[in-house]
């Protein structure tokens, strides 16, 4: 009987030690090798080239606006009316924004349906 105890438990012995090295031989490869570093990299790598294609269509743009600005007087002129507010003497100017403190609408008309 003590022959069998001892096959048993070197049988689960052994299968504890092949279990343990299947779980930490790939977490190992993946972990501490580097695959999951790399792999953030790859993604890092993608959204960033994602930015930089976003930011030089942002740069031609500005430059197209400021050569416009340096060269072409409506350009200059939508952009002082736009910014500064500046008027064509003659002008009327409407302002029909309403400010926060301007006085309500009275009401019309008697007591509601």
């Amino acid at each position: 009987m003590r022959r069998g105890t001892k096959t048993w438990a070197g049988r689960i012995g052994a299968a504890a030690l092949v279990a343990f090295a299947i779980g930490y031989v790939p977490y190992h490869v993946y972990a501490r090798s580097g695959l999951a570093r790399t792999l953030q990299l790859r993604r890092d790598l993608k959204t960033l080239r994602a930015r930089n294609a976003d930011l030089r269509g942002d740069n031609e743009r500005l430059a197209r606006e400021a050569e416009a600005l340096r060269s072409d007087p409506e350009a200059i002129e939508r952009v002082a009316r736009a910014e500064f507010g500046w008027v064509r003497p003659g002008e009327v100017i409407l302002d029909l924004s309403r400010s926060a403190t301007a006085t309500p609408l009275p009401k019309v008309g008697g007591a509601p349906r």
